[in-house]
């Protein structure tokens, strides 16, 4: 029994919370990537290339023959992953930059505390000097 409470109380601190709610929004937002890249930014570097498609881009180490499969080196779906890497990698760059821009603006707010506070505060120790 006290297996299953430890495990409850793990499974329910908000780091594991947060963890799970990012890869959920991470695999989402990959699969956001992965169709930018590969409907639209793979098509135009095609168009660019002569027709190229990428992701059919192979070497045949072994022909199909004897009822088995063609052995092949798919360089071009590494191609496709390599560019949907690099635009993944950047656009999180471009996130965690907002975020850092956004966590600066905060942190240059004024700290102390405000003008009523420092003057009731001044008002208490005077009063506090006064009584015997």
């Amino acid at each position: 029994m006290s297996v299953l409470k430890e495990f409850r109380d793990f499974a329910m601190k908000g780091n594991v919370v947060d963890l799970a709610v990012g890869v959920i929004i991470g695999g989402a937002f990959g699969k956001i990537v992965a169709s930018l890249v590969g409907d639209i930014f793979m098509p135009l570097l095609g168009l660019v290339t002569g027709g190229i498609n990428f992701s059919d881009l192979a070497v045949t180490l072994r022909a199909a023959g004897d009822g088995k499969p063609a052995v092949l080196l798919a360089y071009g779906k590494f191609i496709q992953s390599s560019f949907d890497f690099v635009i993944l990698a950047f656009v999180i760059f471009l996130f965690i930059k907002a975020i850092n821009r956004f966590k600066s603006r905060l942190d240059a707010a004024p700290s102390g505390p405000p003008a009523q506070e420092v003057l009731l505060r001044e008002i208490r120790d005077l009063l506090k000097q006064r009584q015997p």
